[in-house]
């Protein structure tokens, strides 16, 4: 599994608006600005997350975008998801495992099933909150004199 380009992104202009989610609706080009990425492929990533309850968009002047939820209810498998479709690690889970004629003597099946159980427990316990929360601790503990 590699996650590509836009879900990386995706989560990045995520945590952006998280960390100014008090200066009211961020524009594009703020967001492009801090994380080094172009605007026009941010434009191309709202609208997958628009679709949904993540974003709200305040369009003129003073407009912009900012999160619809907390930042600790927003997990990266669930942003990952949306951007990048299923985690699965094979195909055969994208669809039901009983669909494929050799589900029920297929030796690796339970290793795959493992795999992706791990993959959805692991980013579903990590909220963009979390990820701030550590970045800040990293900081700190990276002080120098």
């Amino acid at each position: 599994m590699k996650i590509s380009t836009k879900g990386r992104y995706a989560l990045r202009m995520l945590l952006d608006l998280a960390e100014h989610e008090g200066d009211g609706f961020i524009a594009l080009k703020d967001i492009a600005a801090r994380q080094d990425i172009s605007k026009k492929y941010l434009e191309q990533i709202v609208p997958v997350l628009n679709r949904t309850d993540l974003l709200q968009a305040n369009r003129g002047f003073q407009g912009g975008y900012r999160l619809s939820r907390d930042p600790g209810e927003i997990t990266v498998g669930e942003v990952l998801r949306l951007t990048e479709g299923s985690l699965a690690p094979v195909s055969c889970l994208i669809r039901s495992p009983e669909e494929c004629p050799r589900s029920v003597d297929c030796m690796t099946l339970p290793v795959w099933k493992g795999l992706y159980e791990t993959i959805n427990t692991y980013l579903d316990g990590i909220t963009l909150k979390d990820i701030m929360e550590q970045t800040r601790e990293q900081d700190i503990d990276n002080y120098v004199i």
